[in-house]
């Protein structure tokens, strides 16, 4: 059983452990399979989050369409 929490080991992935930590994390992966899968699960959620991120946050064509036809429709003359 791993004595790493999450927050943790989400230092270790960032490299934001100090030197010490991360030699115990490094030695503790080496002989605790949970504890690889744990991190390994991270690895995929910060991947997840790092991809979400990176999306384009325009707003659908359809929508600005939409908007569009509306003010048009509903601008003072």
């Amino acid at each position: 059983m791993s004595l790493f929490t999450e927050e943790t080991l989400i230092l270790y992935l960032y490299q934001e452990t100090e030197p010490k930590l991360t030699r115990e994390i490094e030695a503790a992966l080496e002989d605790d399979i949970f504890l690889q899968e744990k991190l390994k699960m991270l690895q995929r959620s910060i991947k997840q989050l790092e991809r979400l991120k990176n999306q384009s946050k325009l707003p659908r064509e359809e929508s600005v369409k939409s908007i569009l036809a509306y003010a048009k429709k509903h601008a003072k003359k």
